[in-house]
């Protein structure tokens, strides 16, 4: 196991399922929390926020603290805090006060879901391979598996058992990190040092305004796939009036299988299609679900618009990743996290905004969605923007001729 980078692939595929623990598993739980624990949207939305929020600090902070600890250590302990949070939730929300319980939980595990969100993606562009952005690809494909088996799962589990026993499947779930840490302690884990890639400081990357670009389409990435998918299962429950079960499998559960298959599809795509070209098509593909959701009058079209969604925003993060590693090949684990700090700072604008939005319109999710339209329109305009001036730079050079 020490001797082969396969081992350590799958440690991140693991990596990135536990992720998608992390950010999925709570929002599942959100009509419970309401109806079981009292708890209001905004505060329910609070605990969206405060997830990617610690994570926001963990990207800002990582790049300091994994250059003097090191990969394996800042992996591992990742794994831990994912663990443990996860625990917590299934206890102290029943010793404390309700809401400080979920908060305290929510704050440890995101804790570890920032470290994994720094760490996995420049682990995996250390490992040798021939088309390292298809295994870039590939990799972030996970976070959606993870996600599809979080959600059926979990509603298997409360079809079986009821959904009192949200608890037991907390606890369970927090297996998987636990065997994932014991993982990351044995297999080798390469470098961007290592493999000769060493990387622009900090302060080299805001100088440069081509990082500025990535970032704000990292951002607004961020922002179009969770403001869908952190409500998807609230909206197809209380505003489309379907069962929990029907809704976790027809909205967030098919929201990632089509933002999975999406990553697949990307991989053969972009060997054709300029990876900028994509990414706008993608960007006017959203534009166009969330307007679906925010107007249908039927549910099963506003939940054919949420699918749709999941399959736009698929190639968005990471194909900007991609791009970042072509446009600043020297961007090393600084990029990697500041990227990382820009697209959680989107993921959590996105479903906090559609959150307070719906509370200022009286719990009217459907329409507060419609908010979310400016995130993917965004990426349209950066991708499409610069090629309009391009080619009108062009004309007046032929007119000048």
């Amino acid at each position: 196991m020490r001797s082969s980078y396969s081992y350590t692939k799958a440690a991140c595929y693991l990596g990135y399922v536990t992720q998608a623990i992390v950010n999925n598993f709570a929002p599942m739980l959100f009509v419970l929390f309401r109806a079981e624990l009292g708890l209001s949207y905004v505060q329910v939305t609070s605990l969206v926020t405060l997830n990617f929020g610690i994570q926001l600090l963990v990207d800002l902070l990582s790049s300091f603290v994994i250059e003097r600890i090191g990969y394996r250590p800042c992996i591992a302990a990742a794994h831990i805090f994912c663990a443990l949070g996860l625990s917590c939730m299934a206890v102290l929300p029943f010793v404390l006060p309700a809401y400080a319980g979920l908060l305290l939980s929510v704050c440890i595990y995101s804790v570890g879901g920032g470290l994994i969100e720094v760490l996995i993606s420049p682990i995996i562009e250390a490992c040798p391979a021939q088309n390292k952005a298809a295994q870039m690809t590939f990799l972030h494909s996970f976070y959606c598996w993870g996600t599809a088996a979080v959600v059926s799962v979990t509603t298997l589990i409360f079809a079986l058992f009821g959904t009192g026993a949200w608890r037991y499947a907390a606890l369970g779930w927090a297996a998987l990190p636990l065997l994932n840490f014991a993982l990351f302690c044995i297999v080798p884990i390469p470098t961007l040092e290592e493999a000769g890639e060493s990387g622009m400081r900090p302060r080299e990357l805001l100088r440069a305004g081509t990082f500025w670009i990535l970032a704000l389409l990292i951002f607004a990435s961020g922002a179009a796939e969770l403001a869908m998918s952190q409500w998807a299962s609230s909206l197809a429950e209380s505003g489309l009036g379907v069962s929990k079960a029907l809704g976790d499998l027809m909205g967030p559960c098919l929201f990632a299988v089509a933002m999975g298959v999406s990553r697949l599809v990307s991989v053969r795509i972009t060997a054709h299609v300029r990876l900028e070209s994509w990414l706008a098509a993608s960007g006017g593909l959203c534009v166009l679900s969330y307007l679906i959701v925010a107007f249908s009058p039927l549910p099963a079209l506003a939940l054919a618009g949420c699918v749709l969604c999941g399959f736009s925003v698929g190639a968005m993060w990471p194909g900007v990743f991609s791009l970042a590693a072509q446009r600043l090949p020297r961007g090393g684990i600084s990029m990697f996290a500041l990227l990382a700090l820009a697209g959680d700072l989107g993921c959590t604008a996105g479903p906090t905004a559609v959150g307070f939005v719906a509370g200022a319109l009286s719990d009217d999710l459907q329409t507060a969605l419609l908010i979310s339209v400016v995130f993917p329109l965004l990426i349209v305009l950066l991708l499409v923007l610069p090629r309009i001036a391009q080619w009108h730079g062009r004309g007046k050079m032929l007119h000048r001729q």
